[in-house]
């Protein structure tokens, strides 16, 4: 699981949070997600709505990451959790491993119904978030960097920069600074993307390897623009920090949900899988947290208001704007052997 969200949490809270009154329904699942102030934020917005329309109850327990479990429970051959809430990468290479069960759309109508690049055979999108180019709007008062050629031109945008100590959207990053449409990344140019990131190198500050940290390096000053999530910059600047970002070339990410192969309540994951998607649900999620919804059809619900709408990055006219990240390029092994370069680029 990438670290964007400053869970403070390193083991389970089973059970811990918004639990339905039901505990005697006869349908239950084991849902999990990652903690902290997002997954209480959906348990009100979704998770809690959900069990009251089905009349189940949703036993709840969190993770920061939930592979290696993923890996252990259904290697075990009696997985306990059903649904998980994770980065949409581990559904996809966990549906190659046969690790994650294939989802039947005809009993998820909510996911059917939503763009066929949100959802896979094993997975529906739920959340999504954006690396963005953030800036300090003291050190860009006027001018301020707006493309990921404004980051790399250092000359025309002197000051200290900071990326993220990984190759997800960074590579992205990289390859639209050297002028490739954001629709046109995949596959990704790799040779190419790691000798314009050689180009920006000697002027990288930090490579911060968690959201909290990237949120410190702006709230403090110590860079003056970096790559980072926009919910971290959206909560120093409501803190009060003169700092902006743009979705101009944002590299739009995901989480998913997916059910565990062999998941002991499958029929009641299948139905609650599809309710969490269902628009209303989804819309009531940035009520609560600054990310925007899966399924875009919340968009529709007048739920959310413009001005709200406006703030989140999968607002369609936000999702424009951006690219959308392939977790199949990302999962397939031309990905994976990207992500082990990646150790070796830091260490030169």
């Amino acid at each position: 699981m990438n670290m964007k969200r400053n869970l403070g949490l390193g083991c389970a809270l089973a059970g811990a949070i918004g639990l339905t009154s039901a505990a005697d329904a006869a349908e239950q699942i084991t849902f999990v997600s990652q903690g902290g102030a997002y997954q209480q934020a959906q348990t009100v917005a979704i998770l809690d709505p959900s069990a009251k329309k089905l009349g189940i109850t949703i036993n709840q327990d969190s993770i920061p990451d939930a592979w290696p479990a993923i890996k252990t429970q259904v290697g075990s051959g009696k997985p306990i959790w059903d649904v998980v809430d994770t980065p949409t990468g581990n559904c996809l290479r966990g549906g190659e491993q046969g690790l994650i069960e294939k989802l039947d759309f005809s009993k998820i109508p909510n996911g059917a119904a939503m763009p066929e690049a949100y959802r896979s055979p094993y997975s529906v999108s739920y959340e999504f978030y954006s690396s963005v180019l953030a800036y300090s709007q003291k050190t860009f008062a006027k001018d301020a960097p707006n493309s990921w050629a404004d980051f790399w031109d250092v000359k025309k945008f002197p000051g200290r920069r900071a990326l993220r100590n990984h190759p997800f959207a960074t590579l992205e990053a990289a390859l639209m600074a050297d002028g490739v449409a954001p629709d046109k990344l995949y596959p990704l140019d790799v040779d190419r993307a790691f000798k314009k990131l050689e180009e920006i190198k000697p002027h990288i500050t930090v490579w911060w390897t968690s959201g909290a940290q990237s949120a410190q390096l702006l709230n403090d000053g110590e860079v003056d623009m970096e790559m980072a999530w926009n919910g971290r910059v959206s909560a120093v600047a409501k803190e009060g920090a003169k700092v902006a970002f743009t979705y101009n070339q944002g590299i739009l990410q995901s989480t998913s949900l997916c059910i565990l192969k062999g998941a002991p309540n499958l029929a009641t994951a299948v139905k609650f899988l599809n309710e969490a998607v269902d628009p209303v649900h989804q819309a009531n999620l940035p009520l609560h947290i600054d990310y925007g919804p899966g399924n875009p059809k919340a968009f529709e619900t007048n739920v959310i208001k413009p001005e709200r709408a406006a703030q989140l990055p999968s607002e369609p006219a936000n999702a424009a704007k951006q690219a959308l990240m392939s977790y199949a390029w990302w999962s397939s092994s031309a990905g994976e052997a990207a992500e082990k370069r990646w150790a070796s680029f830091m260490q030169k």
